[in-house]
């Protein structure tokens, strides 16, 4: 009787042991998951405290301007836990561009090339192994320090949210990109986390909205901006010429509604006007009829060609996509040949505009990064300028060339005004319907007008019906330039 009793009472130690082996197994294939499987997530988690004390135990890769100015580096921090602070000396003017990096987060280049920076990239990785080192790759930047403050004490100056872009238009190189409000990403370097979370949560709760980079992640309606791309699209059908003539009333009836499109412009009359004229003084009526002789499918190809309704741009950073509506209307497409009815595009957008123009119809990929530098100064890679899209022809740029110098050139229009004495071209634009406030002042340029070495995009958020977007676009081509605009 005595071994039966023994095998009773063997059974739950058995089954102990086998849920034990079980346990054992589960913890064994977790943590083979967490190492093997799930490591990259768990690194990339802002929780974990040790990732980002190796983060910090390395130099990071400094951020210079074109001629070399530095704008983000790093600077030995004296605490035992985080050898390293990022350093940026310039602050709120290049905060748009640089983002920052902190235990929090990163943003802008920062983030977009935090591999480079950091030294994950396998170039840079393998550089370190045979040095020895673990220092991050130097990012020289495309940027203009006289064209980026002229933007950002432009805009500052008028009180007003905006942005800014200037381009290179024969290479794409971006010269300066300003969003205001900006914020001192230097704010983001403390390592107490007390005051790094007041001071995160305080600009994320910004009504004004500091950390929005306005350039390049937002979209506004750029109201007659939008005419040179009808124009375009008037060019390219054949049916239309600068000396065509069209019809200016006061009043148009946008079809299938009870609406009446109203033109205030006095200069423009009760007449008929060459559609340089009418293009000059941004007749409203007569680009509506245009649009719909165009129809909405010609406008939206030639907006496309422009790089409207695409998502494949980065800046690096990814760039929010500008928009023409589908499915509209005769009365819509009326309204969205005069950059209404939907139609919103980023002040990059702005600038592009113009780029293409300028640069006899090819619009260049946009991009700020220039080159790549290793810690020794071994250059691993440089930014080739590369075709974006084929905005125009060569002879439709040329004539859209004419139209935009025609803008800035006569002393009838707020754009010519501001470029007194400074030969540029461009387009105003200004979107009379923004709800609960007063109108955006847009404007779309590039000088000189022979050889053009800048395009310029300018929006002023409730800027109004006044010439304070050329005038910064003015200043920002004269600081680029050194001087005035030949």
């Amino acid at each position: 009787m005595i071994a039966p009793r023994a095998r009773r009472i063997n059974i739950p130690l058995r089954h102990v042991a086998l849920m034990c082996g079980g346990m054992m197994f589960a913890l064994l294939a977790n943590v083979t998951y967490l190492q093997a499987l799930d490591s990259e997530r768990l690194n990339e988690d802002p929780r974990n405290r040790r990732t980002m004390i190796a983060r910090m135990e390395n130099p990071r890769g400094g951020i210079l301007l074109r001629d070399g100015t530095v704008v983000a580096t790093s600077r030995k921090a004296g605490k035992a836990a985080y050898r390293y602070r990022r350093v940026y000396p310039g602050g709120p003017l290049y905060a748009t561009i640089t983002g920052h990096f902190s235990l929090r987060g990163t943003g802008g280049v920062e983030q977009a090339e935090e591999a480079l920076l950091s030294g994950k990239d396998p170039r840079v990785k393998v550089h370190g192994l045979v040095e020895g080192t673990r220092d991050g790759a130097t990012l020289r930047l495309t940027v203009d320090g006289a064209a980026q403050r002229a933007a950002y004490d432009g805009l500052r100056a008028t009180g007003r949210p905006g942005a800014v872009v200037a381009i290179d238009p024969r290479t794409g190189a971006i010269l300066a990109m300003v969003s205001l409000p900006s914020y001192d990403p230097n704010l983001y370097a403390s390592f107490d986390a007390a005051i790094l979370d007041m001071t995160d949560k305080r600009l994320r709760g910004d009504p004004a909205d500091p950390l929005l980079n306005r350039a390049i992640q937002r979209t506004y309606p750029l109201g007659s901006a939008f005419k040179v791309i009808t124009s375009a699209a008037a060019l390219g059908s054949g049916r239309y010429d600068l000396g065509t003539h069209v019809g200016t009333p006061p009043s148009f009836h946008l079809p299938g509604t009870g609406t009446h499109l109203r033109d205030g412009r006095a200069a423009c009359g009760d007449v008929d006007l060459p559609l340089l004229q009418a293009f000059r003084l941004s007749c409203d009526t007569p680009f509506a009829k245009i649009g719909i002789d165009l129809g909405q499918d010609a406008l939206r190809e030639r907006a496309e060609a422009f790089g409207f309704d695409t998502d494949d741009l980065e800046v690096p950073m990814p760039v929010t996509r500008s928009v023409y509506p589908a499915e509209l209307d005769d009365a819509r497409t009326a309204m969205s040949a005069l950059g209404r009815s939907d139609v919103r595009a980023t002040p990059l957008m702005i600038a592009m505009i113009a780029a293409a123009v300028a640069n006899d119809g090819s619009l260049m990929r946009p991009h700020l990064v220039d080159e790549v530098r290793l810690a020794d100064g071994t250059v691993i890679d440089v930014t080739e300028p590369s075709p974006y899209r084929r905005a125009v022809g060569a002879e439709e740029a040329e004539r859209l060339t004419e139209m935009m110098i025609a803008t800035t050139g006569k002393e009838r229009t707020g754009a010519a005004a501001a470029f007194r004495r400074t030969k540029g071209a461009g387009r105003t634009g200004t979107e009379e319907n923004v709800p609960a406030g007063e109108d955006h002042a847009v404007f779309s340029g590039f000088a000189p007008t022979v050889s053009p070495r800048i395009a310029v995009g300018v929006l002023v958020e409730g800027g109004g019906p006044d010439r304070r977007a050329a005038s910064i676009a003015k200043g920002v081509i004269e600081a680029f330039l050194g001087g005035q605009a030949e």
